[in-house]
């Protein structure tokens, strides 16, 4: 196995797309060398990126937030104004592990690493966010969403990986959330995660919301049908109803030890009513 640290974009790429084995890139590592001590992959190739200077930063940008690939969680959690915008997303990521995996784990290699249960990837969704894909033919940004394709599969390509995620501008009267069941109290993956974003404007009245459920699918969900229920309202018990129904209806879960499919699903509306409600309370402040 080789190991390389390219200082460059271009150089990264030029590793990857020319390695005719298994080739990994490394942000956080924190699923990649638990994958290989379990001899479920073993690369050819790994290529750490944290000496990439665009992977290690969290930089303004359109009124949004350009989150470099290698940054951790526990690092977004310390940045003086990204915990306020965005606080579903650093909740998120600090439920991944333990206080040392945190210190470590990213958004991108959570993302890419597409696990059905993986805590930030729901946050991401409700939050619209973006990847920057860079490859050998060139860069792309893509919806977060579109990265996961199915249970430990993604849609890069060969010689592709994740520099960055953009987290776009808050409209006035916005905030989020994410909240997940898990069999213990810390340190464990979720049966069921969460993440919502809302807008409301000075009366209270939902103008804008976006509902995204883990662990209850292959991939992420994203259930319009939920944010068509409390859009247009005060979060009345009628509107949460309607929003829980619809989650418990987009849930396609499977059985197994850690909650059954009864179980996952009427966690799910559960866990939307509560997280709707704190991104609510949140978007208010």
């Amino acid at each position: 196995m080789r190991f390389e640290a390219p200082e460059t974009i271009e150089a990264a790429v030029a590793l990857l797309a020319g390695e005719k084995g298994i080739a990994r890139p490394l942000s956080g590592g924190t699923d990649l060398l638990v994958q290989m001590r379990s001899g479920r992959v073993e690369p050819d190739l790994i290529v750490d990126i944290k000496r990439i200077a665009s992977t290690r930063t969290i930089t303004r940008e359109g009124g949004g937030y350009r989150i470099g690939a290698a940054v951790s969680g526990e690092e977004l959690g310390e940045h003086p104004t990204l915990p306020q915008d965005w606080p579903g997303i650093v909740e998120a990521a600090h439920l991944v592990g333990s206080t040392q995996v945190a210190g470590r784990a990213t958004l991108a290699g959570n993302l890419c690493n597409a696990s059905p249960a993986a805590d930030t990837v729901p946050a991401m969704v409700a939050a619209g966010a973006t990847v920057r894909v860079v490859g050998p033919d060139g860069t792309r940004d893509v919806k977060a969403s579109a990265i996961p394709v199915g249970v430990g599969k993604n849609s890069l390509e060969p010689g592709e990986f994740v520099e960055s995620i953009f987290l776009p501008e808050r409209a006035a009267g916005s905030s989020d959330a994410y909240l997940r069941f898990i069999p213990r109290t810390e340190m464990d993956i979720a049966v069921v995660g969460v993440g919502v974003s809302v807008t409301r404007d000075p009366d209270g009245t939902v103008t804008d919301a976006r509902v995204a459920l883990g662990a209850v699918a292959p991939t992420v969900v994203r259930v319009e049908d939920a944010e068509d229920a409390i859009t247009g309202t005060k979060l009345d018990d009628d509107a949460l109803a309607k929003l829980a129904a619809a989650c418990e209806a987009a849930c396609s879960p499977i059985d197994d030890k850690r909650g059954t499919v009864a179980f996952r699903t009427e966690v799910a509306g559960v866990l939307a009513k509560r997280a709707i409600q704190t991104a609510y309370e949140r978007a208010a402040q």
